[in-house]
């Protein structure tokens, strides 16, 4: 940790190896815009904000919640104009309402073909006990 006008910051290394992501990982999400430039200094050694890292778990949540990189970048586009995380809300919830959709009908699917295999699975039991 690095003090920088009475604020707080970590290197790259320190924030990665808090929050379990590799490095290129978080240059990469600066890359795609997830991620505001951080602070450089020296020879360009980037420095993180506790504001800087909340986003990265934010955006790491997304990921765990099935966000693709796109819906991502569409939320980041929503919060870089407009600066306030509410305004981000109404899009997250349409997109989170779409993936509940996506697992609700996989769910059903996979329902469908459980049945299916128990069905399957019956008749060959049943083969088998017939034959012997």
């Amino acid at each position: 940790m690095t003090e920088i006008d009475n604020k707080e910051y970590y290197q790259i290394g320190e924030v990665s190896k808090r929050l379990g992501i590799t490095p290129r990982t978080i240059r990469y999400y600066e890359e795609l815009g997830l991620l505001d430039p951080p602070l450089r200094i020296e020879k360009g050694i980037r420095f993180y904000s506790d504001e800087d890292i909340k986003r990265i778990k934010f955006i790491l949540k997304l990921k765990d919640l099935g966000l693709t990189l796109k819906e991502m970048m569409e939320l980041a586009d929503i919060y870089n104009q407009h600066k306030q995380p509410i305004n981000i809300l109404p899009k997250l919830v349409e997109i989170l309402d779409k993936h509940l959709e996506k697992i609700d009908e996989k769910m059903s699917r996979l329902a469908s073909l459980r049945r299916d295999i128990v069905d399957y699975r019956k008749k060959i039991v049943s083969m088998l006990e017939n034959k012997y």
